[in-house]
């Protein structure tokens, strides 16, 4: 009889093990991508339409959907926590009222640069002209009005809390929305009079500072199922849109990816770098965001992963990334509201044979630059572009044509959106000098949740100093001896 021996396995290695790549947060949302690509080319060559789903393509359908009203249950509770937290946090620093106007100007700049590229693509490559489509496209949904953006401002309750009805075959249905503007605007006003108040606001500031650590706490739950929600909607809609429904938009698609990838791959480089950064480690830093944004199409929903890489992989001190990111979450959105407002107002223009000239692409410029507030908590790029057709005189029946293609353009759009929103702080940061190069040039893991217990807040107490941080991060009080 023979006696088999066996090797130990080494200490807390047991059984097979997946290589350390293979369990990044980056490769899972690839590989959920190609997966994804494939069950939906297979639901849709299997007779999957938007109409009529058969089981693969409702099932892709229902994942999808379900993983995006997870990330959007946890966006208000997440806005209004977050917002006081970061007004509280910036209550001892003398330089708060700079830091804010300094990331308004820089939201301005960039926005000012993508839309200045999109007139260009749009007057070069002539997006509009020679489709072959019939001019009978219709539109009657929401349109953009400054007014509207204007009044809506003033919260109608305290949860910034809407419904709409609608009738469909003698049956109602009546959906509950979020205005996300308006939460925000209630959540600044909560802060800054909890900041009034002084000492008697401290148990409000540590409950809400208990509820913030619960509240991401769960996020990080739901991010870390991206992957299966990234299946879910890459399958749907490669099934229920595919490439065929491009169609003759091909040229405006184009234009559109090309536009975003210049401000993507060129502008925001060109910015890391004059800032003396390194272009590698922002977006080995940044792309955690960017991808869960490409398949959520929702900046909001994206909204606690951008701030921590803001945080934990570009340097941007806490106290600063909890104002700025939320803020830029709502109206810095380089994709949906520069790059693509302008090529499809040139697209409208050309298609119904509309001449533009100097003063309404000035016009464009403008809308572009400070429309994007009023799009907040809004279907961002359609409402936009209404606004932009609306102010340039221009046909909205022109967005009738466009909205078949919108979902393959928000992909793109939105990872761009939020490619920006993390990118704003960091200059900002670097520009004040309370940027922490030290991690913002350190090794990436691929994995945003590696530090998730060093995230959690252990004494919510009302000083800054008592919120528990990694030794790497810059805490809050640094900020206070930021350059003027």
């Amino acid at each position: 009889m023979s006696i088999q021996t066996s090797t130990p396995s080494p200490a807390g290695k047991t059984g097979f093990q997946l290589p350390k790549w293979a369990g990044s947060f980056g490769f899972q949302i690839i590989a959920a991508l190609i997966v994804g690509l494939g069950l939906g080319l297979l639901a849709k060559y299997t007779g999957s339409t938007k109409a009529n789903p058969n089981a693969l393509g409702t099932t892709l359908q229902t994942i999808g959907s379900s993983y995006v009203s997870l990330l959007q249950t946890a966006v208000v509770p997440l806005i209004f926590t977050a917002v006081v937290s970061s007004i509280s946090n910036l209550r001892e620093v003398s330089n708060a009222a700079r830091l804010a106007w300094n990331t308004l100007l820089w939201f301005a700049i960039t926005s000012l640069i993508a839309v200045l590229i999109g007139m260009g693509l749009g007057v070069l490559l002539q997006p509009g002209a020679n489709t072959g489509i019939a001019q009978d496209a219709k539109y009657a949904g929401k349109s953009g009005d400054w007014w509207a953006f204007l009044t809506g401002l003033f919260p109608k309750n305290f949860l910034g809390l809407g419904a709409s009805t609608t009738v469909t075959d003698g049956v109602a249905a009546t959906a509950v929305s979020f205005n996300v503007l308006q939460i925000l605007v209630i959540a600044i006003a909560v802060g800054i009079a909890a900041l009034k108040v002084g000492k008697a606001a401290e148990p409000f500031l540590n409950l809400n500072a208990s509820a913030l650590a619960v509240i991401q706490k769960v996020l990080w739950w739901i991010i870390r199922i991206a992957p299966i929600g990234t299946v879910g909607l890459i399958g749907n809609a490669v099934a229920v849109y595919g490439w065929d429904t491009i169609g003759s938009l091909g040229k405006f698609t184009v234009a559109i990816y090309i536009g975003l990838a210049l401000v993507l791959f060129v502008v925001y480089p060109v910015l890391i770098r004059t800032h003396g950064l390194s272009i590698k480690q922002y977006f080995s830093g940044v792309w955690p965001a960017v991808q869960l944004a490409f398949v959520s199409r929702s900046s909001i929903g994206t909204l606690p992963l951008t701030q921590r890489v803001a945080e934990r992989n570009l340097g941007v001190p806490r106290a600063y990334a909890s104002f700025a990111v939320p803020l830029g979450a709502t109206t810095k959105m380089d994709g949906c509201a520069a790059i693509y407002p302008a090529v499809a107002a040139i697209f409208v223009a050309q298609f119904f044979g509309i001449q533009l000239d100097f003063t309404q692409y000035l016009l464009i410029a403008l809308v572009s630059v400070l429309g994007s507030a009023a799009t907040a908590g809004t279907t961002g790029a359609v409402v936009m572009l209404t606004l932009t057709l609306s102010t340039l005189g221009l046909p909205l029946a022109g967005v009738g044509l466009l909205l078949a293609i919108d979902p393959i353009l928000d992909m793109g759009r939105t990872a761009v959106n939020v490619a920006g929103q993390a990118l704003i702080p960091t200059i900002v940061a670097k520009r004040q000098g309370m940027l922490d190069e030290a991690l913002y040039n350190a090794p990436r893991n691929g994995d945003p949740f590696s530090d998730e217990v060093a995230d959690t807040v252990t004494a919510p107490a009302a000083d800054p100093s008592a919120v528990a941080v990694p030794s790497a991060a810059p805490e809050s009080r640094e900020l206070a001896g930021a350059k003027a």
